[in-house]
């Protein structure tokens, strides 16, 4: 494949432009948010279940606080008739005035296990309240952080997604002056290495793999005319030459 120098040198400025290319989809997908934002999340999910296992000891125990104190209420109630019965003079009988003297002590004694149990219900509601409380500022706090990282994140992709559409821009105005079938075997050759399809043979060293020729090529690359397109024997990708060839 023949090519004029100077076509071959813009291939040069193609390449450039997809290094550059690579190197900001790369940061792109390397940003340190990336990874924040994603240890963050798990430690909201985290966050999040214990809150909703906390919401629902708290309902749980608010329902429970509900039936104690109905029970008190209706052990006291009862006491309340048996009491109004027993200052009524109602009941004659020394039989039943005992019986509803024990059955009022019975009731107050019974009254009392029942508010205990009120209280302990109430302090392990309120135990699950600050739980909830205190969850739900974590949960707050962690999705904050998690809104920061993201808008940081979003910023770096505004930034480098504008980079990247320049260059785009400008590697297709260059392209465009490059021979259709120079640039489909650059192409091809970028696809197969890796990103790299032409490289500058600088000091007899091909810049793509790094290798020096030896003497029988640069001996071959020297003899060859101007515009055809060499190749390192190492990596096979375009080498163009420059006056820094060292040849």
């Amino acid at each position: 494949m023949n090519a004029a120098t100077a076509d071959q040198i813009r291939l040069l400025d193609v390449q450039a432009f997809d290094v550059r290319l690579q190197q900001l989809a790369h940061k792109r997908r390397s940003l340190p948010e990336h990874a924040e934002i994603e240890s963050l999340t798990k430690d909201l999910t985290q966050l999040r279940d214990l809150l909703v296992a906390a919401q629902t000891e708290e309902s749980d125990t608010a329902r429970e606080q509900t039936k104690a104190e109905q029970d008190v209420d209706q052990v006291r109630q009862r006491a309340a008739r048996d009491q109004q019965r027993l200052d009524s003079g109602a009941v004659t009988s020394p039989k039943d005035l005992e019986n509803l003297q024990k059955e009022i002590v019975s009731l107050a004694k019974r009254q009392g296990d029942l508010e205990d149990v009120v209280l302990e219900v109430m302090e392990r509601r309120e135990s699950a309240q600050e739980r909830v409380a205190e969850l739900t500022e974590r949960v707050g706090s962690v999705q904050g952080r998690i809104d920061d990282a993201t808008a940081r994140r979003d910023a770096s992709f505004e930034q480098l997604d504008g980079e990247a559409a320049t260059a785009t821009k400008e590697r297709a105005v260059v392209a465009g002056s490059v021979p259709a079938d120079l640039l489909k075997l650059y192409e091809k050759l970028r696809e197969q290495q890796g990103g790299i399809g032409a490289a500058k043979l600088y000091q007899r060293t091909c810049q793509g793999c790094r290798q020096e020729l030896s003497i029988t090529d640069i001996n071959e690359i020297r003899k060859a005319p101007s515009d055809t397109v060499v190749r390192c024997e190492n990596c096979r990708r375009i080498l163009v030459r420059t006056s820094e060839s060292g040849l």
